[in-house]
């Protein structure tokens, strides 16, 4: 069984070998520690410290553990992601090897039955195994509290105490709460006294935080203790809630269900069946309580209860299996525990599909890898692609350069320095995008994750659907040291009123369909008239204008329609090429509408410097008026000349709202 948890293990690795930004600083770390080694000068934290300090220990210990496979990668001329596969596997065996210490202690008291189980529901759940070869701080610390809670059930309290030390003064000084909760049952147990207690943790205590100011100190290049800032900013300045918050119950109803999955179910039948079990479910779940007055919450923050957790669980299916003879109600209540385990599996799968395609920075690297192989490249690196999978092991090219670098106005001189970037945009008509429109041409871009949908014509009836988040751009050739032209105020405001007038003439096309034919759909403006953008903007309710139809997502909404509703036939295809004109053609006029409100708002006296409209009306009626009236006086003269019966009848035009209602109505048909 042994082996299959490592195959496990392994799997979740190879599927998504990626890290996010929470990984960051003890990933890139190893890779300096491996690669730079004595040179700190050239550490990646030394140009991105983060918020808070983080201790070197943990990278020191797997850098140390991984060097030897890490010197026969570079032997054979294997590029450096490969070590990145390495330092992670080696984080998830230390973890898997303390997760086989633990199990042997459930082993010693609840038997070996129990442990099979308990084995068994581990491997099915996906949380567990997804994050023991992730390199947060979480992660890191985990090692120690397995080892902790194995002593603890082995009441060998002397390792019990030093590993707890470690873990809370070296990586997670919360787990004060949680390891300290389980003490506090010791002392009112009478299983350990105060006087034992301080004989040990005092000196142990003292030896591993010299060990931490020590090492970090000169890391960090000054007098520091990492997990106490961390405490400090996190709890005593209350700054976690800068990255988002969430509601006081969270853990309850979203983390634990979701890392549980169908086990949780069992979780208090385990607890009914044996008493010893409330011993170890009740430190767990009053940690997650105290926890729980932090704002800012993440399943990971709680990861160290599920071991606990799931040994109740359990407990509950040996007991149902134990008994499955006794009756045929009982035997099919074992086999429904017995199936739960394939439910967590199947869940697994689903998640596992999800985190695959939640790394778009990542797949980026490597595409642009793939993309330009015998190029002399410089890449900028955007701050979303950082975030999601780029990392100095991904940097697997030694004669090219890669750029962080940050706050970089999009188009300046600094960013033309790149031959290439990896950007942000939700799709290629971004505003993000439009800088580099004529300097720059894509060569691909990188989908992520964006929702999960349900529809129960198809089966499975769940999907997952993904959207534009990275495009890669290449430099074109001759730009190397040029600005970007910027035009002038003057010729904006000329080229917008030029397309203001282009689009009144395309306000007359229609749409017609013919059965006998393809279909055809022109792309008509829909411009709503200056007098109704000026109506609108007192209103303030101009970037409500189509929100429904021009957001960004319809237009990448439109690729999943043959995934969605089996659409093959070329008709069809039409059709979608069609809609898409159409809702690009919408964009492009809502865009114009907000850049000509924003060109007339007053000063700070009321007064309106430059109105654009007005501009172009009064430019309209100089020009229009004389070649106007002589053209309606010679339409008059030939209706006159004509006979009454063969005069044109007069027809009702339509609104603007009512040509766009048709527009919507013969689409939707």
């Amino acid at each position: 069984m042994e082996h299959l948890l490592l195959i496990v293990a392994l799997i979740h690795l190879l599927y998504c070998p990626y890290t996010k930004v929470e990984e960051s600083f003890n990933l890139q770390a190893m890779h300096d520690i491996l690669y730079h080694r004595f040179n700190i000068s050239q550490y990646d934290h030394n140009e991105f410290p983060g918020v808070v300090p983080r201790t070197f220990i943990g990278p020191l210990f797997i850098s140390a553990l991984s060097s030897p496979v890490v010197v026969l990668l570079n032997f054979f001329g294997l590029n450096k992601f490969f070590s990145q596969y390495v330092v992670r596997a080696v984080l998830g065996l230390c973890v898997i090897f303390s997760f086989f210490k633990f199990n042997q202690s459930v082993q010693t008291i609840f038997g070996k039955p129990t442990s099979k189980w308990y084995f068994w529901i581990t491997i099915s759940q996906y949380h567990f195994m997804y994050y023991l070869s992730r390199p947060l701080p979480n992660i890191m610390a985990m090692p120690l509290v397995l080892l902790a809670l194995s002593s603890w059930l082995k009441r060998k309290h002397t390792n019990f105490i030093i590993y707890s030390g470690a873990a809370i003064i070296l990586f997670r000084a919360e787990l004060v709460l949680f390891l300290g909760i389980i003490l506090l049952f010791e002392f009112y147990n009478c299983s350990l006294d105060v006087v034992k207690f301080l004989k040990i943790a005092v000196p142990a205590g003292v030896v591993i935080l010299t060990a931490t100011v020590v090492v970090d100190s000169i890391f960090w290049g000054r007098l520091v203790w990492p997990e106490g800032e961390v405490l400090w900013f996190n709890t005593v300045l209350n700054k976690s809630g800068e990255w988002g918050t969430s509601p006081f119950p969270w853990y309850f109803y979203s983390a634990i269900p979701r890392a549980m999955a169908f086990s949780i179910f069992l979780v208090p039948v385990g607890a009914l069946y044996d008493q010893r079990i409330i011993r170890l479910i009740l430190p767990a779940i009053m940690f997650v309580f105290l926890f729980s007055f932090l704002p800012h919450k993440e399943l990971r923050f709680i990861i160290y209860i599920f071991p606990l957790m799931n040994v109740s669980a359990a407990v509950a299916c040996r007991r149902a299996w134990d008994v499955r003879h006794k009756s045929k109600l009982k035997k099919l209540i074992a086999l429904g525990f017995v199936g739960h385990i394939g439910l967590n599996i199947l869940f697994t799968v689903f998640l596992l599909r999800v985190a695959s395609v939640n790394y778009p920075g990542g797949t980026a690297i490597a595409r642009l890898h793939r993309l330009v192989q015998n190029e002399k490249v410089y890449v900028h690196i955007d701050n979303l692609s950082a975030q999601t999978g780029v990392s100095r092991f991904t940097q697997i090219n030694s004669d090219w350069r890669y750029s962080k670098q940050e706050n970089l106005r999009p188009g300046s001189q600094e960013m033309m320095q790149f031959t290439h970037l990896l950007l942000e945009a939700k799709s290629k008509y971004s505003q993000n995008l439009k800088p580099y429109s004529k300097t720059h041409e894509i060569l691909e871009s990188v989908d992520g994750f964006s929702q999960i949908s349900l529809n129960y014509k198809l089966f499975p009836p769940i999907r997952i659907k993904t959207k534009p988040m990275i495009f890669i751009l290449k430099r074109k050739s001759g730009l190397e040291t040029t600005e970007p032209e910027t035009a002038t105020e003057e010729e904006t405001m000329e080229e917008e009123i030029v397309q203001e007038e282009s689009v009144e003439e395309t306000d007359k096309e229609i749409l017609e369909v013919s059965e006998s034919e393809a279909i055809e759909v022109e792309a008509p403006s829909d411009e709503i008239p200056f007098q109704e953008v000026e109506k609108t903007e007192k209103e303030g309710d101009l970037e409500s204008l189509g929100k429904d139809i021009l957001d960004d997502d319809v237009l990448n909404e439109l690729k999943h329609l043959d995934e969605m509703y089996g659409v093959h036939d070329k008709e069809a295809e039409r059709v979608k090429e069609s809609i898409m004109k159409i809702l690009q053609e919408y964009k492009t006029q809502r865009d114009l509408l907000v850049d000509i409100a924003e060109a007339r708002k007053p000063d700070k006296d009321g007064k309106v410097l430059n109105d654009p409209v007005k501009e172009r009306n009064n430019l309209n009626e100089t020009k229009e008026k004389p070649k106007m009236a002589n053209e309606k006086q010679k339409t008059n003269e030939q209706k006159e000349k004509l006979p009454e019966d063969k005069k044109p009848k007069v027809k009702n035009k339509k609104s603007p709202a009512e040509g766009k209602e048709s527009i919507v109505n013969e689409i939707s048909r």
